[in-house]
């Protein structure tokens, strides 16, 4: 049982590094002061995915931490 939840914390930390990738960044960055953030003008990207992908983020970490808690119980280590 422990192996089993092992494997899936480390199945949910990837899935949340992938979520977090795909997630189209909040602040421009440097790139927006040499025409960078002209997509944003045209909408190149859908609100919708953004929430989902933002959703997804939410449960995919309560999800990992309370498989991690669960399994430091059942190891004894916190």
């Amino acid at each position: 049982m422990i192996t089993a939840l092992e494997i899936i914390v480390v199945i949910l930390a990837l899935l949340i590094i992938g979520v977090v990738v795909a997630q189209k960044s909040k602040t421009q960055g440097m790139g927006a002061g040499f025409g960078g953030g002209a997509e944003d003008l045209f909408g190149s990207r859908a609100r919708g995915m953004d929430a989902l992908l933002s959703k997804l983020t939410i449960i995919l970490s309560v999800a990992f931490t309370i498989f991690t808690l669960v399994l430091g119980r059942l190891l004894n280590t916190y």
